[in-house]
């Protein structure tokens, strides 16, 4: 399943913004998959904190393939020492299983995190061990398919503006101009600024500027 956006939301942002309609025109839809169960997805998110994609889905193989459904009574009864050996660290081991006793015991609402807003459940899933901010973005978007979703703590987004719009930096007030301007779409805007950022169009620049080299 891909993220799911259409005519509606590109016609939006290609009328608030100029040089977006012209990245959009020259990209194309793009799909990019998401995980709509939020158990799975958190823990999707720990495991690939800090480690490269092809580690992250080498270790989710494993653990789909050890221990099949992924819900809190699979991931209690494995244990912390069976989760590590599938190649995560001992902290990650502890950060999984202490959100699956806690949605277990009902101390974390999982289903009732549907119903908030993004404020709101962004702060939710960031009380969780190892889960950011940032993280709990990432799962807003990829999972949840929140469609106003831009976040300033990812470099990557901050590049793709910056090439966008020919900024040397992104700084908080910018990129509340260009969040306010997107909005109520900017999930869909991020997904533009990470393929920008990734090489989409070739030739564009990065406006940022670059690092002088020592002496």
């Amino acid at each position: 399943m891909f993220f799911a956006y259409g005519e509606k939301e590109i016609t939006y942002l290609k009328q608030k913004d100029k040089r977006l309609a012209e990245i959009i025109d020259k990209i194309g839809m793009i799909e990019r998959e998401v995980d709509t169960d939020l158990f799975s997805a958190v823990i999707h998110h720990i495991i690939g904190q800090q480690i490269s994609t092809k580690a992250q889905a080498t270790i989710w193989k494993r653990m789909k393939d050890q221990y099949g459904i992924i819900n809190a009574d699979t991931i209690l009864s494995a244990g912390v020492s069976n989760l590590q050996s599938l190649g995560i660290t001992f902290k990650k081991a502890e950060y999984i299983t202490d959100f699956a006793q806690k949605v277990k015991d009902g101390t974390f609402d999982i289903d009732g995190i549907w119903k908030k807003s993004d404020e709101e459940a962004i702060k939710e899933l960031s009380s969780l061990q190892g889960i950011g901010v940032w993280t709990a973005e990432m799962i807003l978007l990829f999972c949840m398919q929140r469609p106003n979703v831009l976040s300033f703590g990812d470099l990557a987004i901050q590049r793709g503006m910056r090439m966008v719009y020919h900024h040397r930096k992104i700084d908080r007030k910018l990129f509340e101009k260009y969040r306010r301007r997107l909005s109520p779409y900017c999930s869909v805007a991020s997904l533009y600024f990470w393929a920008v950022a990734g090489g989409a169009i070739p030739g564009m620049k990065d406006f940022a500027p670059k690092k002088q080299k020592k002496p």
